[in-house]
């Protein structure tokens, strides 16, 4: 199971998480730093596009550990959606093609 660990004293607002997103998840050089252009880059995890340094197979799963979540949570709230929305939309597009969801979020 492929896993990638976002420590949540560095995310201390959008800026924060964008850098610390694009180096958990091997984004490249013109990654957008916004959340569209995240989606964007993670829906191709099972597509080997060069998009992030994760290439799942059909049913694998990329879980995304959040530790301590509960400082992101109380301390940089729109941090903690920003993750939530972007797994959602990113496993809709999937299901929506008929394919399992790649992403799951783990809060620690």
């Amino acid at each position: 199971m492929a896993n990638v660990i976002l420590d949540g004293r560095k995310l201390t607002d959008m800026q924060a998480f964008h850098r610390e997103c694009a180096l958990a998840f091997g984004l490249p050089d013109f990654y957008g730093r916004n959340i569209s252009a995240l989606i964007d880059c993670l829906s191709g995890v099972r597509d080997n596009d060069g998009m992030s340094r994760f290439a799942l197979s059909p049913d694998e799963v990329l879980d995304i550990e959040l530790h301590d979540a509960s400082i992101v949570s109380h301390e940089a709230p729109a941090v903690l959606a920003a993750l939530e929305d972007t797994v959602d939309e990113v496993n809709l597009r999937h299901t929506e093609q008929g394919a399992t969801p790649p992403l799951r979020l783990v809060l620690r």
